[in-house]
Order: structure tokens, then C-alpha cells, then sequence
């Protein structure tokens, strides 16, 4: 039986292919140039968020170009040799984007480098002293499990963990180097000896770098950050009477929401700082022993704050949509009161730590009274006029509203509490014209 085959149907067939290969490649040319456009934009908002990120990326190559000298000339290279590589790997992992992160790393590399080849130096001489090829590698191998254990340990002590967790990984690295390799390395005081001096040379670069090149200081962040948490909270609680209670929910609300949501989040970012600030020198107006710690209690204060408004803000809601009575708009003034004494007293808390000025403590503690007199008079209209019962419902939800803002009142009276100890410890200077009198 003979098989005809149409030639119109195979050049529609190959015809098909063809197209549908050609949308294939259009489909992934146009996936490709969207994901470039939005890695650009990306790109550029990291950029324009915080410029000092590209300066700093200046810096970490400025840094490496410097370091690798160490290969390029010829005189640099006969006293180093391969050990320069060592100057390049610790520019790389201790460059950090603060001055004191740089300056942590960077000392505790050299420290514990130092530290650890004096001690594998000594293993190499203890295990000599045995003679035999059989017991060298046992008591290397019997120190190395001793130290490492003993080391790893130490990371988990708290403070330790805190501030030089790196420095004992390190340590426990270049001990177990030195002692593995000077098993076999005859020369290893001069391995030693270059290694050391590579990774001194590696990290001074980086420390000289990062604080005469556009410093980023930790402690400015930090200073900075516990400022903006307590502004953001002031401009929040600034706005909550008429714009929860009147108004419905509009993108302002919504914004200040979210700043008091990432007061909540700024936990981890603010321990971090203060660690890093802990190992700066002084700086602008912080000087060597400012009390970076005090920062954090003041930022705990501002957290739970942060919570008990997100809790205020759900409340507010649901009352606000049931506000007709008498009796609400009577106690709706005393909560109002509440909340903007208590913004007008982390304002003034925030301007004082902005400025490293004492906190006026007349001012503060008259928003705090005002505070406390508007409680004390929500719960007196709470007793002198009994409820009617289609009120009872729109009057317990802001009866839990007045305890929110009870909870924030004491807030704000820790928080001030803790700026006046933290203005005192950092000798903050008194606001007045003369400007020198001490806290």
C-alpha cells in the first residue's frame, strides 16, 4: 500500500514549529529584560536608602587593592611569599560596614592568630621533646582536642558570645593549623612569623581604612536609632484621639502603625550596634566609655511601649466605629489627654538624647501628671455616671482603651527614668543658654 504525504502539510507543520519557538524565545528575552529592570530598581533603592553602603563598597576594594601589593611587588613578595594571600583573606571577612565591627573582627582575628601560634608553637616543641615519629602526632593530636574543646566551650558563655565569639574561632582555626602543619612544615617559626604578619598588616589596613575613609560609626546608629523609636511612638500616640476615634483609618494612620511595628523589629539591630559601639573609640560627641548598654534599656522600655500601642490600635478600632453616646465622648477626651501628654513627654525625651542634653525634667514630668490627672479623671466619669445598658458595650471597649493607655503612662515614666540615668552616666550637658553645667 503506498503512504502519499502532502508537502503543504509539512512546511505548516515546520511552519508551527518554527513559530512556536520564536514565541518560546520572546517569552524568555522579555522574562530576562524584566528581571533586569527590577534588579536595577533594587539595586538603586539599596543605593539611595542608606548612600554609605556604596562608599562603603569603595572602601572593602580600596582596602584589597591595597593588601595585594603584597603579590604585585617583587620586594613585598621575597619577605612575604604565598603568606600574602593571608592579608587578602582577612580584609575580606573582618571588613565589616561599621567602625566597630571592622574594629572587633579585626582584633580579635590578630589577637587570637597571636595567641594561637604562640600556643601551636609550643605543642610543636612539647611534642618534640618525645623524639619518637609515634608519640609527636599523639600528644599534637591529644592537645588539639583539649584546646578546641575547651575553646568551643567558652563561645557559649554570654559574654564571650557577645564579643569575641569570633576571636575563639579563630583561635581554635590557627591552633589547629599551626599544630597539623608544623607536623610537617620544617621552617614553622618562619611560617608562623609570616602568616602573623600578613594578617596584621590585612587588618590594620581595614581599621585605618574604616576610620579616617567616611567612618560609619555604630554608635551614631545606635544614638540615632533610639531617637527615631521614640519619635516614631510620640507620633503615633500624637495623632491617636482624633484620628482613631473620629476619622475613619487613612494611609497616615497605617504609616505610623508600621513605624511603631518596626520599633518592635529593631531589637536585634540595636544589641548588634551597641556591641560594635562597644569597641569604638570616641567619636563626635561620645567619648571612649559612653554607656552604649543604657541605649538598649531605653530601647527595651520603647518595645514594650511599641506593643502596648499595636494592642491600643486594634481596641481604638472596633470603638470608634460604635462612638455615638454622651458618655463615650466624655471619656474619649480623658483618653486623648492620655495619649497626647504622653507624646508630648517622649518628644521632649527624644529631642533631649538627639541634642546629648539633659532632659527637662519639669517639662517631662508635667506631661507625665497631665497623664496620670486624665486617668484618674476617666475613672471618676467611670463611677459618677452609671452606664446605660446600650452603652455598656461601646464603654468597656474604651475602658480597655484607658488601660492600654495607663500601661503606655508607666512606659513613658521608665522610659524617662532611663534617659535621665543614661544623661547622667554620659555627662550630658544641662539645656540652658551657658551650656555648661553638667547633669
Amino acid at each position: 500500500m503506498e503512504i502519499v504525504i502532502n508537502p503543504r502539510n509539512q512546511e505548516n507543520k515546520l511552519h508551527g514549529i518554527i513559530s512556536s519557538g520564536h514565541d518560546y524565545f520572546e517569552g524568555v528575552v522579555t522574562s530576562l529584560r524584566s528581571k533586569l529592570v527590577e534588579f536595577t530598581k533594587t539595586t538603586k533603592k539599596i543605593g539611595e536608602d542608606d548612600p554609605r553602603r556604596i562608599v562603603h563598597s569603595m572602601k572593602v576594594g580600596l582596602a584589597l587593592t591595597l593588601v595585594s601589593f603584597l603579590y604585585y611587588f617583587r620586594p613585598l613578595y621575597d619577605g612575604f611569599g604565598q603568606a600574602g594571600m593571608w592579608a587578602i583573606l582577612t580584609v575580606v571577612v573582618v571588613f565589616e560596614f561599621t567602625v566597630g565591627g571592622t574594629l572587633s573582627k579585626s582584633l580579635n582575628r590578630s589577637c587570637a592568630t597571636l595567641l594561637a601560634g604562640a600556643l601551636g608553637i609550643g605543642a610543636e616543641y612539647l611534642a618534640n621533646l618525645c623524639g619518637d615519629s609515634t608519640g609527636q602526632p599523639l600528644i599534637l593530636a591529644f592537645l588539639v582536642f583539649v584546646l578546641a574543646t575547651t575553646a568551643t566551650f567558652t563561645r557559649f558563655h554570654p559574654s564571650v558570645k557577645r564579643k569575641c565569639d569570633y576571636g575563639v574561632l579563630i583561635f581554635i582555626l590557627t591552633f589547629t593549623l599551626v599544630a597539623v602543619s608544623g607536623f610537617r612544615v620544617s621552617q614553622i617559626l618562619q611560617l608562623a612569623h609570616q602568616r602573623l604578619a600578613t594578617i596584621f598588616i590585612g587588618g590594620a589596613t581595614c581599621m585605618m581604612i574604616s576610620i579616617f575613609v567616611c567612618p560609619v560609626w555604630a554608635g551614631q546608629d545606635l544614638h540615632h536609632l533610639i531617637v527615631t523609636n521614640l519619635e516614631k511612638l510620640a507620633l503615633y500616640l500624637e495623632g491617636f484621639g482624633g484620628e482613631v476615634f473620629d476619622s475613619p483609618v487613612d494611609n497616615k494612620d497605617k504609616s505610623c502603625l508600621q513605624g511603631c511595628e518596626s520599633v518592635l523589629d529593631s531589637k536585634t539591630t540595636e544589641e548588634s550596634l551597641a556591641n560594635f559601639a562597644w569597641w569604638e573609640p570616641g567619636h563626635g560627641g561620645f567619648r571612649f566609655n559612653h554607656p552604649w548598654k543604657q541605649y538598649l534599656k531605653i530601647g527595651a522600655f520603647a518595645c514594650e511601649c511599641a506593643r502596648h500601642i499595636k494592642a491600643l490600635h486594634g481596641y481604638a478600632i472596633n470603638s470608634k466605629r460604635k462612638a455615638a453616646s454622651e458618655i463615650f465622648k466624655k471619656l474619649q477626651k480623658s483618653c486623648t489627654t492620655m495619649s497626647s501628654e504622653s507624646a508630648k513627654a517622649l518628644q521632649d525625651l527624644a529631642s533631649a538624647i538627639k541634642i546629648l542634653k539633659c532632659p527637662s525634667s519639669s517639662s517631662i514630668q508635667t506631661h507625665v501628671k497631665n497623664s496620670k490627672f486624665a486617668a484618674d479623671e476617666f475613672k471618676s466619669i467611670l463611677k459618677n455616671i452609671p452606664p446605660p445598658q446600650q452603652n455598656l458595650q461601646e464603654i468597656m471597649q474604651l475602658l480597655v482603651v484607658a488601660s492600654v493607655l495607663i500601661d503606655i503612662i508607666k512606659c513613658v515614666e521608665r522610659i524617662s527614668e532611663s534617659v535621665h540615668e543614661l544623661s547622667k552616666r554620659a555627662g550630658f550637658q544641662e539645656q540652658t543658654p551657658q551650656g555648661n553645667e553638667s547633669c
